[in-house]
């Protein structure tokens, strides 16, 4: 399989977790100690860890450190839109629409150089 394809693959999975071990704690831990929440959070990204190591690794085989970065941003932002929207239950705003549209800006002068 293609490095990129993989390291994407790997990021995705790993985004899924960081999002969850970043925010799913304001939902279902909010009654609990803070430190409660952050050793929870702490678990679940070191499952995120060992998904996103590996694709870093496997994607700077092919991209740079910045092409690798804005990639996860992309990905951070998929992933976390359906997550606020569906699972902490926000209102999905405009404001989505202008960040996405603000990365793919960041996207473009990253991959600019593979893209002609």
């Amino acid at each position: 399989m293609h490095p990129i394809i993989t390291a994407v693959g790997l990021l995705f999975c790993s985004n899924i977790f960081m999002t969850f071990a970043w925010y799913a704690h304001l939902k279902e831990l909010n009654h609990k100690p803070w430190l409660i929440a952050a050793l929870v959070s702490w678990g679940i990204a070191l499952v995120e860890y060992l998904f996103q190591v590996p694709a870093n690794r496997i994607g700077y085989t092919v991209l740079s450190v910045g092409q690798l970065k804005i990639a996860q941003e992309v990905i951070t932002l998929t992933v976390f839109v359906p997550f606020a929207i569906f699972y902490l239950k926000e209102p999905l705003k405009l404001d989505y629409l202008w960040a996405g549209l603000c990365m793919l800006g960041a996207v473009y002068f990253m991959f600019r150089d593979k893209l002609g």
